[in-house]
This record gives structure tokens, C-alpha cells and sequence, in this order.
């Protein structure tokens, strides 16, 4: 496996500037968009990945191809990496749910893992979806890095499945957070003879339908 995963966050689109919940909305980069993959494609010249995967959703596609581009790299898209569908709250402004569902909003803020988007898909199945393809992409690589780009907030669904780091608020865009984060890849994604293990690796919270 892989030494590191590099878990890149896609630049922007207008629904993450407006502070909206984009879900499975496919949009372009905005213009800050843009320059955030430009920006992230400086940061990893120094030391390139070895292989670049991005799921095909517009923004992370088009962040994909700025930073390959940059890199000399050409991206392979992953088809179960789409983000969260988020169902009828998609295109709402998140403080519009906290000011007319705040019941909703609060317990969507505390444990996300017992929210149902209306029609959405929850959280649980979003991290069954994305595990296999993790594991199909570190499989590929036995050493060195590997980098992958997601739309957020699946980038933090990533990185909960990888090194345990906490989901924290899945509808909260800090435009100052770092967009990409080098990952080691954990034990637990190789079985004890240096094979691969099947299953999950992160113990999903038993949750029910809110």
C-alpha cells in the first residue's frame, strides 16, 4: 500500500460561496474555485503524487485537471466518489435550516449520522459507497503517495475512513482550512501478511432514520 493519501478538497463552486448546501448539484468552479486548484497544484509541485484519482463531479473533475495539468499527471475518474446527496435541502442556504429547522439543523450539527436529508442518502451508506474505491485505489499503489479529489464535504468522509479525523460540521466551508491533507495510510487497510483486508475499517455508528 501506499505510504500517504493525499486527500485534496475541489475548489469552490458559487452554492459553497453563498454558504448553500450543494450536495450532488453538479456545478463548476467558481472563479475563487479556480485559483484555490491553481493554488493547490503550486503546493504539491515540490513533491508530486504518484497518481492522481478525483471523482467526476465538475468542480473535483476541473480541479483534477488544473492540478494535472501542472503536474504532468493525467487524473483517473472514480465514479463512487460523488458526494453526499443531500436531497430536497440541496440549494438551500444553511441559515435558512438553522433560522426554519432548527430541531434539524442542531441535530444534523451534533451527530450527523442520525440526519436523513429528505430523499437524501445518509451518511452511513455514503461511507459505504466511498470505502471500497479507497481501498481499490490504495491496492493499486504498494509505496510512495497517491492523491485524491473530492467535493467537500466528502473530502472529511475521506479522511474519517483513512485516519479517524473527526467529520466535524459536514455544512460549515472554512475557506482558510488547508485543501489538501497528507494522510498516512493506517494499519488497519493492510491485513497482518501485508495483504489486503476486506470489510469496513471504521466502525459506523448504529444510527436510525431521522
Amino acid at each position: 500500500m501506499p505510504d500517504s493519501l493525499l486527500v485534496i478538497r475541489s475548489g469552490a463552486t458559487d452554492y459553497e460561496i453563498q454558504g448553500r448546501i450543494r450536495g450532488a448539484v453538479d456545478l463548476p468552479l467558481a472563479s475563487a474555485g479556480i485559483t484555490e486548484a491553481e493554488r493547490a497544484a503550486a503546493l504539491l509541485s515540490a513533491d508530486p503524487p504518484r497518481a492522481l484519482y478525483a471523482s467526476p463531479a465538475t468542480c473535483a473533475a476541473e480541479t483534477a485537471r488544473i492540478i494535472g495539468a501542472a503536474l504532468g499527471l493525467r487524473p483517473r475518474f472514480v465514479a463512487n466518489l460523488q458526494t453526499l446527496d443531500q436531497g430536497l435541502w440541496q440549494g438551500l442556504l444553511v441559515d435558512d435550516i438553522r433560522r426554519k429547522q432548527p430541531r434539524v439543523y442542531r441535530q444534523w450539527q451534533e451527530n450527523p449520522w442520525f440526519v436523513a436529508p429528505p430523499e437524501g442518502e445518509l451518511l452511513e451508506d455514503a461511507c459505504r459507497r466511498v470505502e471500497p474505491s479507497i481501498e481499490r485505489i490504495l491496492r493499486r499503489h504498494p509505496t510512495g503517495r497517491v492523491a485524491v479529489i473530492v467535493p467537500e464535504p466528502l473530502d472529511r468522509v475521506v479522511r474519517w475512513l483513512v485516519a479517524a479525523e473527526p467529520l466535524g460540521d459536514l455544512w460549515s466551508r472554512d475557506a482558510n482550512a488547508p485543501m489538501i491533507a497528507d494522510l498516512p495510510v493506517a494499519m488497519q487497510w493492510a491485513g497482518a501478511d501485508g495483504g489486503r483486508r476486506t470489510g469496513s475499517r471504521r466502525r459506523i455508528p448504529a444510527q436510525s432514520r431521522a
